[in-house]
């Protein structure tokens, strides 16, 4: 892991610090930035999830999906748990923890927003961080590589269709153009000038491409923590008055992790797949695309919501609660693949 990486939880809660200091002394420049907006799209947010996102579409090769068919088991857990079950249980995390547990120690008015929140967050499958994850367990590179490439096709279609549904179902109202333009703006218009740029670099040699992303990386990364700066001067307010918002929305999202995880984990070793598919297949089914949630939320609802918020919480906790599910998986490598087991 780069040093980036390596501390995402570093960075992320020195924004945080940042973030709210700076909303707090100088809060006329974040909300001329947060005005410039066209049709509900914050311009520099926009620009800035850009820079995140297609360095990380950059790695990703729909060429690889051929690969499916060799671990066509590996392949149908993990898609189960992304599609079917993880958004879905979000939902129900989100409704236990944020509208009944946690709903006297929050705002009142933020309630549907977070659990919105929650609801982005879940339903999208990781695109970038998932390589690394899967390197660390010394996961089979071809099916990290077909899995992504899988889901990132089917995220087009179904991201839009399944955030509605989750919606509607806990009575939030969806802004259908809104969705669709983000959509079209953070999945389809990046994925495509991704490949294009990706087969240019190659066209130049392999080393080409890697040359381009390791640039990239550091600017992906700092482009992340720059709209984490402007996210938490907007939300600096509701965080001084309750700090511990952060830990409340942080309950349902650590739990969402290890459910998911730990079921496409026990699912991959009932169909028989390898250890080396199964671990990449648990880290893939339980973690998130936080820079498509995070873009998402402030299209839908807004730099000052409570989803913008929520989502935020996903990419605080994301490295640590990965990093520790990185270790279950590697420690229980003796488990899984004892004979009668599977």
């Amino acid at each position: 892991m780069s040093i980036f990486e390596r501390y995402l939880t570093v960075w992320v809660f020195l924004c945080i610090v940042v973030g709210v200091l700076l909303g707090q002394f100088m809060p006329a420049p974040f909300q001329w930035l947060g005005g410039l907006e066209i049709a509900r799209v914050n311009i520099p947010v926009g620009l800035l999830i850009w820079v995140m996102i297609i360095p990380m579409l950059l790695r990703i090769d729909f060429g690889a999906l051929h690969e499916v068919r060799k671990h066509w088991r590996g392949i149908g857990v993990t898609l189960f748990v992304n599609w079917a079950v993880k958004p879905f249980s979000m939902a129900l995390l989100g409704w236990l923890f944020i509208r009944q547990l946690f709903a006297p120690y929050l705002p009142a008015e933020q309630l549907d927003s977070y659990v919105a929140g929650l609801i982005l967050l879940a339903a999208a499958p990781c695109t970038a961080m998932v390589f690394v994850w899967s390197r660390l367990v010394n996961g089979e590179p071809l099916f990290t590589l077909s899995q992504v490439a899988l889901n990132d096709t089917i995220m087009i279609f179904a991201f839009a269709p399944i955030v509605a549904l989750l919606l509607g179902i806990s009575s939030i109202i969806v802004p259908w153009d809104t969705l669709l333009t983000s959509v079209a703006l953070y999945i389809v218009i990046p994925v495509v000038l991704a490949q294009l740029w990706r087969k240019w670099l190659l066209a130049r040699g392999e080393t080409a491409l890697q040359r381009t992303l390791s640039a990239l990386g550091p600017l992906s990364i700092s482009a992340l923590l720059l709209t984490l700066v402007l996210l938490f001067a907007f939300q600096g307010k509701a965080i001084v008055e309750q700090p511990l918002i952060i830990a409340m929305l942080a309950v349902p999202i650590t739990i969402q992790v290890y459910f998911n995880s730990a079921l496409a984990y026990w699912l991959n070793r009932r169909a028989g797949e390898a250890h080396c598919v199964a671990g990449p297949s648990a880290l893939i089914g339980a973690s998130n695309f936080f820079e498509l949630a995070v873009a998402a939320a402030i299209s839908l609802f807004g730099f000052q919501s409570g989803a913008a918020l929520a989502t935020v919480v996903g990419v605080l906790i994301e490295v640590p609660v990965m990093l520790s599910v990185v270790y279950l998986v590697k420690r229980s490598q003796g488990w899984y693949e004892v004979t009668d087991g599977k």
